[in-house]
């Protein structure tokens, strides 16, 4: 995996603060982990329960072949920046509003 240099400007200028693109990054970052764990653990929930047949070689090749998938997959935090990037992360500033209505 590459290292890829990142325009930490760029970055700040999304949101006007270097420091609420981080926070929305690890936020987004978060999740993408989360949904990606969630869906490795689906696919591997399928190979549960088959106590004899994990010893059959197809058996262990193809339970392999579904780890690899997800360790080749790029960082969920490099899957954030390229999203941000992008323009595909929503996020909003709460208005005063929104912030009385936490009181």
């Amino acid at each position: 995996m590459a290292i890829k240099t990142i325009d930490m400007n760029r970055l700040a200028a999304m949101t006007g603060n270097l420091f609420e693109s981080v926070a929305i990054l690890s936020k987004r970052s978060r999740q993408i982990s989360t949904n990606v764990k969630t869906e490795l653990d689906d696919k591997l929930a399928y190979f549960e329960g088959f106590e004899q047949e994990l010893e059959d070689p197809r058996f262990q090749e193809e339970q392999a072949k579904v780890s690899l998938e997800y360790e080749v997959k790029p960082e969920p935090t490099e899957m954030a920046i390229d999203e941000m990037v992008d323009g595909d992360v929503y996020f909003r500033k709460p208005t005063e509003e929104d912030m009385g209505s936490l009181i």
